[in-house]
């Protein structure tokens, strides 16, 4: 390959960019009219337009990518993480254009990354496995007769889908039903596709994945072990190598058990195998990432390897250069860096970065995707960078960690950078008394932490822009004082008003999804009447008060943090 596509955004779109110069080739990236001044369009060396609109009007057209790829004399393709990058018609219309796919096959996207497929697979190579439905439900009465069957608690997830977008823990039988209908929005949101299928949830597990890389000339090298434990609405928040307080005949089940299904399914290129590990030591197969990890950093940390470099390495046709599990050396933490409120249960908050000041100093790495003067938009994940940590031992890393966070600063957004400090004086997580973290962990023991002061936007200062010519961005750049006075566009209806004591506000701004209550319903307080979503996740928004609901704004418009959506009398 001479010109690498990247077909994502963000901090993981910069870590490729940077993998390709390296490797020595060309980068192009693509972006949205939401992201047309982020940070990965202007260190790639070309960037082209995707227009705008939501994901699938977007980083989700395989058609206009491909286009994209056509004009920008592109010959290879790397997807990252979430998008396109386990849809395996995207990886064979690649293949098809006659560019270079960098990941594995389309029909092993299609076995691994089909949930069921891949629970078939790891019971055929002897993975050990929990109870799940057999192939997807067709219906929320269909995952209610499931959970009949097998019990609660009940995981239902996206069968297509990954990095728990699309995932719904049921505690409760009689909220099965909702959350199916909820898992199935999400995962048509996030990866096209809306099928879920339901298995058994391990009670208060923790999470355990093995990185894995192969290559087209039959080596499988598991490289490590990581623990993803920390999670919030199953998405992670904290994650470490190698894996911790695991025994080493638990290190040698889920590295076994990882090769063993890869090799099955023919596996190539870089992949993650995840399981769930019981607080009575049951370890269960839990599925297979066929991409790049968002944590992929703590095992390059641990190991010496750069696992894009393998990925690029591999869809070159060349051999791994490493062909058996290394040595670890030291240990490393990574603290996603998201644009959320801790405080108030971890809601997303788009808006601008007004200060952006990166820790340094020894063992520590950082893998941003914004910088100050950054807008964080609300069509996609709320992830603003990557902090990974590393020291000799796991106790100096936590210590290196803590100097680090503390470094830190970002202003203009909120940010979990409060939670990952709290988290490092807990003693679950630091594990004097044993390691107590399990994947509800957040939402069930955790002390919790104030929320964060609100923060209105701010104008002026410098207007960067841009224009296209034949589709390729060209970067401008303006004084706001030009603008002065300027009305500025609208992007969001429904905006904010001055706060009415009866009235149902958005608690984050996003796209009002549906409501859960008729016009004119009773509703109770507390109870909950619609759905907002933002940054590919659900809020549930809930009434203030008792009485009878008026709704006032219409699914799918686009709203502002504490507009009206609804009165109660």
């Amino acid at each position: 390959m001479k010109k690498l596509l990247i077909a994502n955004r963000g901090e993981i779109a910069i870590r490729i960019a940077r993998a390709a110069r390296d490797y020595g080739i060309a980068s192009v990236a693509i972006y949205s009219d939401a992201d047309a001044n982020s940070l990965h369009v202007e260190l790639a060396d070309e960037a082209y337009g995707l227009g705008p609109g939501r994901p699938a009007d977007t980083y989700l057209n395989i058609e206009k990518i491909l286009d994209i790829a056509r004009k920008s004399g592109a010959d290879a393709v790397h997807p990252g993480y979430g998008f396109l990058s386990e849809r395996s018609e995207f990886a064979q219309a690649v293949i098809d254009a006659g560019l270079i796919w960098v990941g594995p096959a389309p029909d092993v996207i299609t076995a691994l990354g089909d949930k069921v497929e891949a629970r078939r697979i790891a019971a055929k190579v002897g993975a050990p496995l929990v109870k799940g439905s057999d192939g997807p439900l067709n219906s929320a009465a269909e995952a209610i007769a499931f959970a009949k069957q097998v019990g609660m608690p009940l995981a239902i997830k996206a069968a297509f889908g990954g990095g728990g977008r699309g995932m719904k823990v049921a505690w409760k039988l009689e909220e099965v039903g909702e959350l199916f209908d909820s898992a199935v929005r999400e995962a048509k949101e996030a990866f096209g596709r809306g099928e879920c299928y339901a298995e058994q949830f391990l009670d208060k597990p923790r999470h355990i994945e093995a990185q894995v890389i192969a290559d087209s000339h039959g080596n499988t090298v598991v490289l490590g072990t990581r623990d993803c434990s920390l999670q919030r609405r199953n998405q992670k928040l904290v994650e470490e190598a190698p894996a911790p307080f695991i025994t080493e005949d638990q290190r040698a089940c889920i590295h076994d058990a990882a090769r063993a299904i890869c090799v099955e399914a023919g596996y190539t290129g870089a992949g993650t195998v995840e399981f769930l590990l019981s607080n009575n030591g049951v370890i269960s197969f839990l599925e297979v990432n066929t991409r790049l990890q968002v944590e992929h950093p703590v095992t390059e940390e641990t190991t010496g390897v750069d696992i894009v470099i393998e990925q690029l390495r591999i869809a070159d046709g060349l051999p791994l250069s490493v062909i058996k599990t290394p040595v670890p050396r030291g240990h490393a933490f990574e603290f996603r860096i998201n644009a959320e409120d801790p405080g108030r249960g971890f809601l997303p908050t788009p808006g601008l970065v007004k200060r952006f000041r990166a820790p340094a100093g020894p063992g520590v790495r950082l893998d941003a995707g914004v910088e100050t003067g950054s807008e964080i938009p609300g069509l996609y994940d709320s992830m603003m960078a990557k902090l990974i940590v590393t020291g000799a031992r796991r106790e100096e890393a936590l210590i290196r960690a803590r100097r680090a966070l503390a470094e830190f600063q970002i202003e203009g957004v909120a940010s979990v950078l409060p939670f990952h400090r709290a988290v490092l004086q807990e003693r679950d997580f630091t594990g004097e008394d044993g390691f107590k973290v399990y994947t509800n962990w957040i939402e069930t023991a955790f002390r919790g932490i104030e929320p964060a002061p609100r923060v209105d936007p701010v104008e002026g200062g410098f207007i960067r822009s841009f224009i296209e010519i034949d589709g390729k961005r060209h970067a401008i750049g303006l004084p706001g004082a030009l603008f002065t006075g300027m009305a500025a566009p609208q992007s969001k209806s429904g905006a904010a008003s001055p706060a009415n004591p009866n009235g149902v506000s958005a608690p984050i701004p996003g796209t009002l999804q549906k409501w859960l209550v008729e016009d004119g319903a009773e509703v109770a307080d507390g109870e909950a009447v619609a759905l907002i979503e933002a940054m590919k996740m659900e809020t549930r928004v809930h009434a203030p008060k008792a009485g009878r609901i008026k709704i006032t704004s219409e699914p799918g418009t686009t709203v502002s943090l504490g507009a009206e959506l609804a009165t109660i009398d």
